[in-house]
């Protein structure tokens, strides 16, 4: 299991590269998505995560499919969902914003690589990301709410940028210890 980088290693605000589009789909590349996942998928509260995370420093972002099942009963750590969650994941190499709203939200934001510190960040309410997918066909996709913020987070993280540059009210919050 690769493990995901924290705050203060320098290779978190590196500028990452591009992926050649002949790249896409290699052993490499395919490996590279894989790791992501499965560091993803290790944190129970994990919904994206992007290659800068686990010292990979290429454009490459990955949603998971958990993140549509936020609202459900079944949602988080569970292992009899996985595979359905897995099934519905995202993947977007060399990820652009090429449009964004006017209007701005600010919303509570986390990351895998910043824990347990929390604030509130200023997003746009509507983002379009134009990307390729993880077996090279270039995609573009609209997004409000929380996908846009998340597209905005990953986006930030390939270029250095962690949300605690330009969060406000950053709080630490553990999560619950349940002793049984």
């Amino acid at each position: 299991m690769v493990e995901i980088l924290q705050k203060d290693n320098p290779r978190l605000r590196g500028q990452a590269k591009a992926v050649p589009i002949k790249d896409i789909g290699t052993k490499k590349i395919v490996q590279i998505i894989a790791d992501m996942k499965n560091a993803m998928y290790a944190e129970k509260d994990g919904i994206a995560i992007a290659a800068p995370q686990i010292g990979v420093p290429l454009q490459i972002f990955v949603v998971s499919g958990r993140l549509f099942y936020l609202n459900k009963e079944d949602r988080g750590e569970n292992p009899e969902k996985e595979k359905e969650y897995r099934t519905r994941d995202m993947v977007f190499i060399n990820p652009m914003i090429t449009k964004h709203s006017r209007k701005k939200k600010t919303e509570i934001e986390g990351c895998l690589s910043v824990r347990w510190l929390y604030g509130k960040t200023l997003r746009y309410t509507q983002v379009t990301l134009r990307a390729h997918d993880e077996h090279g066909t270039l995609i573009e996709r609209g997004a409000s709410g929380l996908l846009a913020q998340i597209f905005q987070h990953e986006t930030d993280h390939l270029h250095g940028i962690l949300f605690t540059d330009h969060a406000k009210d950053i709080e630490e919050m553990h999560p619950d210890v349940h002793v049984k």
